[in-house]
């Protein structure tokens, strides 16, 4: 009989959509068509027609995020293939495309203010029946999707869904959204849903020994990969880390906006974005230091570094419930995070409404409104969480803008002080069109693109925040420096970057009114009673 083993800590997923990196917008069937269409199918004919702008491109580090795929020139038949095989496989996808286009014309032409009743025989066919048309109350035409019949439909494409398993040795890796994965790129690519039960068995083998074998047989792993399945598992048990069981909230960071909260046998873990484990000379929490039950997963908003599935998949069997927060019906840019996750094999995902209050043993998480950061779009699937535990108030406030700084007079009224902030300051941010251009039918004047930015509070809006609700301990999160974050996110900042300048005075202003204060790098833990 074979021993059974464990899955090495090293062993990285990266779950992809028709072989492309998957996040937000690739999991609702309602925005992947435009992302297919808009995006990768134009990236890709971009490289196909011209390989070596793109090689020419990535060799500056300024260019690294920017539209080009990071192949060789030598893959631009294999590239070719697989635009070749989404123009023919996703065709539905590139006529639903073209459909909201077609639907966005229409109304912008056709809705004048009078009854919308009769515009909806005019609806692209393919569209009717799942779009409602409306206007707001200045007689402004749009529409939303009936997402719950969206993921019953064609177009919630789960062979589409893959995972795509590796063993990494360090934190390099190559950025990864603009970039397909290729056939030969590993033998370990897994055809399966991202819903699929063998995923759970795999990951649960982090702490609990099984049979790899077993686990193959589920994710049908062919048997020329056999041998690269077999090494990544181990008979060498894992590090283990003893649940919090002292006084007080213990808080240990991560990385990024991740942190584990623990007071009174309760664990809330943020965000997630978690490092796998290799020797390396920045000591940094990973899986093996999170509790064997996560009680709560708290998720704040849908971009890419705070919703990750790369994380969440591998934490999904030890997650008791996943907090998201509520979107706004059905709007093109905000489609729901609970419906995408519960599609993708959570089984318990709670929506939670601004100041609405969830119980929970020994305290409560409250969402607490947060604005900015997604360029002025009518996105409501954004929370910040005020979790209370242990005695004390946390506000776990992500990227947070305080574009007005009265919400937080307000806030102090309803919540009270709080004891310790956690504040994301990436005040500069992309334009609106590195996230949010697929999703548009027409471009956006320059001028427009590059003021509506993801931007979070800079040092004068931090402050504000600070001086309504008065935290003794503030931590400056979301930064998006740590080294495990580069494949996702392409920030390196030097000392004169506005991120690290702002903050810097943050912090300055902070310790001079006598609040603990500081930006937190890879590793800290703190334990507050």
């Amino acid at each position: 009989m074979a021993a059974l083993q464990y899955l090495k800590p090293n062993v990285a997923i990266e779950p992809l959509y028709n072989q492309w990196y998957v996040w937000w917008y690739l999991l609702s069937p309602a925005t992947a068509p435009l992302f297919v269409t808009n995006l990768h199918a134009k990236l890709m004919s971009s490289f196909v027609t011209n390989p070596e702008v793109h090689v020419a491109a990535l060799k500056n580090p300024a260019l690294m995020g920017g539209p080009f795929l990071n192949h060789p020139a030598s893959r631009a038949p294999e590239v070719k293939a697989l635009l070749e095989r989404t123009t023919r496989e996703q065709a539905h996808m590139v006529a639903f495309a073209k459909a909201v286009a077609e639907l966005e014309q229409l109304l912008a032409t056709s809705a004048t203010g009078t009854s919308i009743e009769g515009l909806y025989p005019k609806v692209p066919d393919i569209l009717r029946g799942y779009v409602e048309l409306t206007y707001d109350m200045a007689n402004h035409a749009s529409f939303r999707f009936i997402e719950p019949l969206l993921y019953r439909s064609r177009y919630h494409q789960e062979s589409a869904q893959s995972i795509f398993l590796m063993q990494v040795e360090g934190d390099e890796r190559k950025y990864i959204y603009s970039t397909p994965r290729l056939e030969g790129d590993s033998p370990l690519w897994l055809k399966v849903p991202y819903r699929h039960e063998g995923l759970d068995a795999l990951f649960r083998m982090r702490t609990t020994p099984g049979s790899p074998g077993a686990v193959a047989e589920m994710l049908g792993v062919p048997s020329s990969a056999a041998a690269d399945f077999a090494a990544l598992f181990t008979e060498t048990p894992p590090r283990r880390t003893e649940p919090w069981s002292g006084e007080g909230v213990r808080v240990r960071y991560f990385g990024h906006a991740c942190v584990l909260i623990e007071a009174g046998g309760v664990s809330i873990l943020t965000d997630p974005v978690i490092s796998y484990e290799f020797p390396t000379e920045q000591p940094r929490f990973t899986h093996a230091d999170l509790p064997e039950r996560i009680d709560y997963v708290v998720i704040t908003h849908g971009h890419a570094d705070h919703l990750m599935m790369e994380t969440l998949l591998q934490l999904r069997h030890r997650v008791g419930t996943v907090v998201v927060p509520r979107n706004n019906g059905g709007g093109l840019a905000d489609p729901s995070l609970r419906l995408m996750l519960e599609n993708t094999g959570f089984r318990n995902v709670v929506e939670l409404d601004e100041l609405q209050r969830l119980p929970i043993p020994g305290g409560a998480i409250t969402g607490v409104p947060f604005l900015g950061e997604h360029s002025d779009l009518s996105i409501h699937a954004k929370i910040a969480h005020l979790v209370q535990i242990g005695g004390k108030s946390l506000l776990m406030a992500a990227d947070s803008n305080a574009i007005e700084p009265r919400l937080y007079q307000y806030l102090r009224e309803v919540v009270g002080e709080i004891d310790v902030l956690f504040l994301g300051m990436e005040c500069e941010g992309g334009p609106m069109s590195w996230m949010y251009g697929p999703l548009l039918s027409q471009p956006v004047p320059r001028k427009v693109d590059q003021s509506r930015r993801l931007n979070g509070s800079n040092c004068a809006r931090a402050t504000e925040i600070v001086t309504h609700l008065n935290p003794k301990d503030v931590y400056v999160y979301a930064m998006g420096q740590e080294p495990w974050l580069r494949h996702v996110m392409v920030l390196a900042y030097d000392d004169k970057a506005p991120q690290i300048v702002e903050s810097n005075r943050f912090i300055e202003h902070c310790r001079a009114k006598g609040i603990r204060a500081e930006r937190p790098f890879v590793h800290m833990e703190r334990v507050f009673t």
